[in-house]
C-alpha cells in the first residue's frame, strides 16, 4: 500500500485565539491546554506572541508558555513576533519557529504593527539577520496577512500580495503563506492565489490559515489542499480573530478540519477524540467563552475509520 498523503495542522489557538477574547486565561490553563493538545497528536503549536503587555495582556506570560512548551519532546514551538525586540525576546525563550505578520493592505499594516508593508519587509531582514546570529535553527514564516481583502482597504490586489510575499523571502524568510485575517476568501480566490504562490516561491510557499468568518474555512481549506498546501493553521473551539481589523473573527475550528482531511484519508496524525477531550482544558480556562465546531458537537460518524 502506498503512503498516505499527510497534512500537518498547525493550532494557532493559544496566541490567535486567545488575543482575540477579552478574558485572560492563567499560565497554568495555557499549559494544561497544550499538554492535551499534544496528547492528542498535535506537532506544531504557535502558543504565544511576544508583544508589549500593556497592548495585549493576554500573552504577558509568552516566556514562560514557550518555556513549558518546549517540555514536549517532538513538539514545534512557534511564536509570533511583530518586531525586532519581540523576535529577540523570542529566540531568547528558545522557540523553534518564528512567525511574523506582514499585511498586503497598508491600512490594515499601520492599524495593526504602525509600518507599511515596505518597511515590515525591512522588519524580516532584520529578524532574518538576528536569527541568523543567534539561532540559525530557527525557522522565520513571514504571513501575508490581509492577502484575500481587508475590511479596512476594501480590495488587495493578487499582484500586491505576490510581490510582498517574493520580497518577504528575498529579505530572509524561509517562508511566506497566505493569511485570510478577515474572511473575505472563497475557493476560487484561495486556488488562484495559492496557485500564483506556489509558482513563485516553489518551496518556500508557506501555510494557509484561513477564517470561518462567513463559512467558507472547510471549503477553502480544501481549495488550498488541491493547489499543493499542506500545512493549515486552525483553532481549537474556532476562537480567533484579528484584534485590529474589524468584523474579523473564527479561525477554522481544529475540530472541523481534522475530520474533514481525516474522513478523506488524508492523515493528520492528530486522535479525534483526545482532540475533543482538549476542549475541557480550554473551556476550564475561560469559563464562558463560546466554543465552536460541528464535529464535537455530532460526534464520529459510526465506524469511522481515521487515515492514520
Amino acid at each position: 500500500m502506498p503512503p498516505r498523503p499527510f497534512v500537518l495542522i498547525s493550532e494557532v489557538g493559544p496566541r490567535d485565539g486567545l488575543q482575540s477574547v477579552k478574558a485572560t486565561m492563567p499560565t497554568e490553563a495555557k499549559c494544561r491546554w497544550i499538554d492535551a493538545l499534544v496528547a492528542a497528536g498535535v506537532r506544531e503549536i504557535e502558543v504565544a506572541s511576544f508583544v508589549p503587555p500593556r497592548l495585549l495582556p493576554q500573552m504577558a506570560d509568552a516566556a514562560d508558555v514557550v518555556r513549558h512548551a518546549l517540555t514536549h519532546p517532538g513538539l514545534t514551538v512557534m511564536a509570533l513576533v511583530p518586531n525586532l525586540r519581540g523576535a529577540q525576546a523570542a529566540l531568547n525563550a528558545g522557540v523553534h519557529k518564528l512567525t511574523m505578520p506582514v499585511s498586503a493592505s497598508r491600512a490594515h499594516s499601520l492599524a495593526n504593527v504602525r509600518k507599511t508593508p515596505e518597511e515590515m519587509v525591512e522588519e524580516v531582514r532584520a529578524i532574518a539577520r538576528l536569527r541568523d546570529e543567534m539561532a540559525p535553527s530557527v525557522k522565520l514564516e513571514a504571513g501575508i496577512s490581509t492577502a484575500f481583502g481587508c475590511t479596512l482597504q476594501g480590495d488587495v490586489a493578487e499582484d500586491d500580495v505576490i510581490r510582498l510575499a517574493v520580497q518577504c523571502i528575498a529579505a530572509g524568510a524561509d517562508e511566506s503563506g497566505l493569511s485570510d485575517t478577515v474572511g473575505y476568501a472563497n475557493p476560487a480566490q484561495v486556488r488562484q492565489r495559492f496557485r500564483r504562490l506556489r509558482e513563485e516561491l516553489g518551496e518556500h510557499a508557506g501555510a494557509a490559515h484561513l477564517h470561518n468568518t462567513r463559512g467558507l474555512g472547510l471549503a477553502n481549506c480544501l481549495a488550498a489542499y488541491d493547489e499543493g498546501v499542506r500545512t493549515f493553521d486552525s483553532s481549537l473551539g474556532g476562537l480567533g480573530g484579528c484584534p485590529y481589523a474589524p468584523g474579523a473573527s473564527g479561525n477554522v475550528v481544529t475540530e472541523d478540519l481534522v475530520f474533514m482531511f481525516e474522513a478523506m484519508a488524508i492523515d493528520t496524525g492528530i486522535d479525534l477524540t483526545a482532540l475533543f477531550a482538549a476542549r475541557a482544558p480550554l473551556a476550564a480556562g475561560l469559563p464562558g467563552e463560546p466554543l465552536y465546531g460541528m464535529t464535537p458537537d455530532a460526534g464520529l460518524p459510526r465506524n469511522f475509520a481515521p487515515a492514520h
